[in-house]
């Protein structure tokens, strides 16, 4: 892109948007400025305009997110052909195997849930659905290196890809499965190349499971990724994918003609 054209405003502005997460749900113009990369001053002045817009709502010292931002991601899920496309296969799987299913995209440092079954497992006929606090919920965001879709995603960039991806980034520790050098990520990514399938045990959540499939269009490109989240321990691997592998890949070659 020519710097000409290139709004500064707008990306500052986008910044401080970006600048509000679960770590911090509330920010002053302090707080904003430190996030977002920029001086108070211009943080001040971005907050009150996005205030003025109804995106942020304030108390006179801090600022936080407005419902009116779901507008964003509304308009994503309804008019963007890859979310429309997967939900009806999660929707049907779903009600086929009781399953919690979701579709992913790479985003950055983080994987972006942008269809989901709508399901939890319920393995007893009086047991509450069960939603994880691993993210089901639709825009979700989780971090790549801690999720099986997020590895998935990861190994199917070139060597040359990965190295840029990973050069200065920061690998958070989750809890004690995370994966949180380069040199331990890179070693785990290698054999997801030849599996082309990636469990995940509780190295984002404790008591966590998911087992994926990566999502390729006909020209083999992978665009997507396909989880489900496994209900109670898994002590068997073997026959946890022999249970929930065929399914997914089945999945995955239904979608691929689609993508």
């Amino acid at each position: 892109m020519d710097k000409a054209d290139r709004i500064d405003g707008m990306a500052k502005g986008l910044a401080v948007l970006e600048s509000f997460d679960t770590e911090r749900q509330r920010l002053n113009a302090t707080l904003a400025a430190q996030r977002a990369g920029l001086s108070r001053a211009s943080a001040r002045r971005h907050l009150l305009t996005l205030a003025d817009l109804g995106y942020l709502e304030t108390d006179g010292s801090y600022y936080w997110l407005s419902p009116k931002v779901l507008r964003f991601a509304g308009s994503y899920l309804s008019s963007a052909r890859l979310p429309r496309v997967l939900q009806p296969t999660l929707s049907r799987i779903a009600a086929q195997t009781r399953g919690a299913f979701s579709c992913v995209v790479l985003d950055g440092d983080e994987v972006v849930i942008i269809a989901n079954s709508g399901q939890g497992f319920n393995l007893a006929p009086a047991a509450p659905t069960r939603l994880h606090a691993y993210g089901l919920h639709l825009g979700a965001r989780l971090p790549a290196h801690a999720t099986s879709t997020g590895q998935l995603l990861l190994a199917a960039k070139s060597r040359t890809e990965l190295a840029h991806w990973l050069r200065g980034r920061q690998l958070p520790r989750l809890t004690p499965h995370t994966l949180c050098t380069a040199a331990a990520l890179r070693a785990a990514l290698e054999p997801l190349r030849a599996a082309d399938w990636c469990l995940a045990s509780e190295q984002h959540e404790l008591g966590v499971h998911a087992l994926a499939v990566p999502l390729r269009n006909l020209q083999g490109r992978t665009i997507a990724a396909l989880n489900v989240v496994l209900p109670g321990p898994c002590t068997d691997v073997a026959q946890t994918c022999g249970q929930w592998l065929p399914v997914l890949q089945q999945a995955a070659r239904e979608l691929s003609p689609l993508l």
